[in-house]
């Protein structure tokens, strides 16, 4: 590596002065998989740099097929974002889980999923292990239309087109058409 040049990154640990518990149970015991479709659901929100600006994009995928079942991009990563996410979102009786960022927090949000029939789960503080494990690695757009733009494309790539080998080298909806007959 160093007659190469080559340096391996390593991300420092955020330090954390408050550890509360979880505000709800940690549902999905770290079991990540789903034996049927819209049954769980993993959700999370990622960042997009456009220009000098960013781009929020929040996501839910189910975890039967790892199919992106719902999803919103904005200018603001505020609590609307997630709430427009989840309403999208064609699903009851199933788990939803996220990390326990300010917006998976709030009243608001645990009163949505009481509503639309889901049931709130949620990672350990400071623990996004669990749900940053699809990255979007997209050209950089210059502006916020063109991110939408690419977001969509992409989504519809990996949804479609992008084959999975833990989906029997099927795409996800190939993978949900194929286990729905």
């Amino acid at each position: 590596m160093r007659e190469l040049a080559i340096r391996s990154v390593i991300r420092k640990k955020r330090q954390f002065a408050d550890r509360k518990p979880s505000v709800t149970f940690h549902v999905l015991n770290r079991q990540f998989t789903s034996e049927a479709s819209l049954k769980k659901f993993v959700t999370d929100i990622t960042y997009v740099r456009t220009g000098h600006d960013f781009v929020y994009l929040s996501v839910i995928l189910d975890l039967h097929n790892n199919e992106v079942v719902a999803w919103v991009v904005s200018a603001l990563n505020d609590l609307d974002l997630v709430l427009n996410t989840v309403k999208k979102l064609i699903a009851n009786e199933a788990v939803l889980h996220s990390d326990q960022g300010f917006q998976y927090t709030t009243k608001k949000y645990s009163n949505l999923l009481e509503e639309q029939r889901l049931r709130g789960s949620h990672s350990r503080r400071g623990n996004c292990y669990d749900l940053k494990t699809e990255k979007f690695y997209i050209k950089r757009p210059n502006n916020e239309e063109q991110a939408r733009s690419q977001i969509a494309e992409y989504i519809t790539f990996y949804n479609h087109e992008l084959f999975q080998k833990k989906l029997s080298d099927l795409s996800p909806v190939k993978y949900r058409e194929k286990t729905a007959v």
